[in-house]
């Protein structure tokens, strides 16, 4: 039944790559296929969601990336080094993409609604990244898929929590969060990190609570609601930085490559080689 509403889902984006999935050892072999028969559906796109899902995917699980055909698909697809061949499989895109299949639907109508639901009903687990409130709109929301199925695992990311509407960007979290104010040199301006290092911290809290609840399904037989805001990502991956402020007072600065609490750590010197 799966195959039939992909096969018959129009128009069809490019697949994304298919790639090599953890390392070639014998160990890593059976871990690619841990999640072997694992049915994915992904309504997210550039960044944090995906990387969820591609971890899944090389685990064995079976991803399908819905995409909305009036936007030509994820963002990212147009997103393009000035060295890049022409292509809507960009090196971006392909950072989180490996291993899925793509379908294009427009949700907005009602066939490519219903597809979508189903989709998710034949599914095992449904990541999203919607701003709150719009999940619910479509009728994709948790409340209205697990109704159809009741051990569905849902994971959701949002910007900042269900409290609040705003979408979430990754330079704007790194500034919010502090960890502008803490990159760089004491003589320099904040520093933005040269990755969307929020979006990816995301993506691995969300994964383990997928696993978590995997876990808890074998043993329960029970769907979950897991969720986690970019910027409470962020916060909890401040670490030693935030614990610094919380007990001692103190208000990180910018050091370099220093560290705050070890002499000597990290500092970056030139030898005679």
């Amino acid at each position: 039944a799966l195959r039939a509403m992909i096969r018959h889902c129009s128009p069809l984006l490019r697949p994304a790559r298919r790639g090599y999935s953890l390392a070639g050892s014998s160990r890593g072999v059976a871990l690619s296929r841990l999640l072997e028969g694992t049915k994915v559906v992904e309504l997210a796109s550039v960044l944090a969601g995906p990387s969820v899902t591609q971890f899944l995917a090389e685990l064995g699980a079976t991803v399908i990336k819905v995409e909305n055909p009036t936007t030509k698909g994820d963002v990212t697809r147009t997103w393009r080094l000035p060295s890049e061949p022409v292509s809507d499989v960009t090196a971006y895109f392909s950072c989180c993409n490996m291993n899925k299949s793509s379908i294009a639907v427009d949700v907005r109508e009602p066939k490519g609604l219903k597809l979508v639901q189903d989709l998710a009903c034949n599914s095992d687990i449904v990541i999203a990244s919607y701003k709150p409130g719009d999940a619910e709109k479509f009728g994709l929301d948790f409340a209205t898929l697990q109704a159809r199925k009741p051990s569905l695992i849902y994971g959701q990311i949002t910007g900042y929590g269900f409290d609040d509407p705003r979408a979430g960007y990754d330079a704007i979290m790194q500034a919010e969060a502090g960890f502008q104010c803490m990159n760089g040199f004491p003589h320099s301006p904040p520093v933005k990190m040269p990755v969307a290092i929020v979006d990816l911290m995301a993506a691995h809290q969300l994964k383990e609570a997928v696993l978590a609840s995997l876990l808890r399904r074998e043993r329960t037989g029970e769907g979950a609601f897991v969720s986690v805001s970019l910027l409470g990502a962020a916060v909890a991956s401040l670490a030693n930085q935030g614990t610094s402020w919380t007990i001692a007072g103190n208000i990180p600065q910018r050091t370099g490559s220093e560290h705050p609490s070890i002499v000597p750590y990290s500092t970056v010197f030139e030898d005679k080689n």
